[in-house]
């Protein structure tokens, strides 16, 4: 599975250029445009026509040469192989067959909008495209809106101001995120503001190229202290131990556990 650049044809890596010229065929979403990249680095494997439409009839056959010995590169239009991209059924296949299945990292543009997006990239969620609509389009908004660290997505440039906005309508207007679009290409461009900052601007300035949007986690709520003293109180009453009213506060309440220690230890 070899990484291609997803914009910069500078960006493929000396062993991705090694091994495509090692393998026996490359297996390509979109030959046309594969072909162009084999051009600029004057590598004269053989193109495979491999995508979503005839994976499921190809793979059987490739598997059989695989099984005979020959080896093949599995490579997307755009970065890396099964992200937002076909390939899966054949990496399982060759797995289950018993065949080396082996990466060769490159681009990625879901990491590289998170990098250049300014937010905490420690924890986070990659959602590739939303559906489109219906109850499936409502469960991945719900969850984009209720996670706690950042998410990451890709949107046709069409749908960017849309996205935004029912993000938006569905409270997460006033969180950070980012909106990178061709990215590592001449009109790179990573745009930064509130959610409804980015809705305003796309609604009037329709973006162009692949767009990755990037949101931050929603703030955790302000803990009441009086609630968790209350709660604190009855659990005292009920024998726990200060260590126990300690963590439960923590747990129930989401206190600093010195706030929490402290409430457990007030006098009754």
């Amino acid at each position: 599975m070899v990484s291609t650049p997803i914009g910069n044809l500078g960006d493929l890596s000396t062993r991705a250029v090694d091994v495509l010229r090692s393998v026996q065929a490359v297996l390509a979403e979109d030959t046309r445009h594969t072909r162009h990249l084999l051009e600029h680095y004057d590598i004269h494997t053989t193109l495979v026509s491999h995508h979503e439409h005839n994976e499921a009839r190809e793979t059987p056959r490739i598997l059989e040469r695989l099984g005979a010995g020959e080896s093949f590169a599995l490579v997307s239009d755009a970065g890396t192989p099964l992200v937002s991209d076909p390939g899966a059924r054949l990496v399982r296949a060759a797995l289950d067959a018993g065949i080396s299945v082996v990466p060769v990292p490159g681009a990625s543009a879901l990491l590289a909008a998170l990098v250049a997006s300014g937010l905490d990239a420690e924890r986070f969620t990659f959602f590739g495209f939303l559906p489109r609509k219906g109850r499936e389009r409502g469960e991945a908004v719900d969850a984009l809106t209720s996670l706690a660290h950042t998410a990451v997505l890709y949107e046709a440039p069409g749908r960017v101001a849309g996205t935004l906005a029912e993000l938006e309508r569905e409270g997460a207007g006033d969180r950070e995120a980012a909106v990178a679009r061709e990215l590592t290409k001449q009109f790179e461009e990573t745009r930064r503001g509130t959610v409804a900052e980015l809705a305003r601007y796309y609604a009037d300035t329709p973006p162009k190229g692949e767009v990755v949007i990037v949101l931050a986690g929603r703030a955790p709520s302000s803990p009441d202290e009086g609630a968790a003293r209350e709660r604190a109180r009855v659990l005292r009453q009920g024998g726990a131990s200060a260590r126990d009213v300690a963590r439960a506060l923590v747990e129930e309440h989401g206190l600093a556990r010195n706030a929490a220690y402290r409430l457990a230890h007030e006098p009754q």
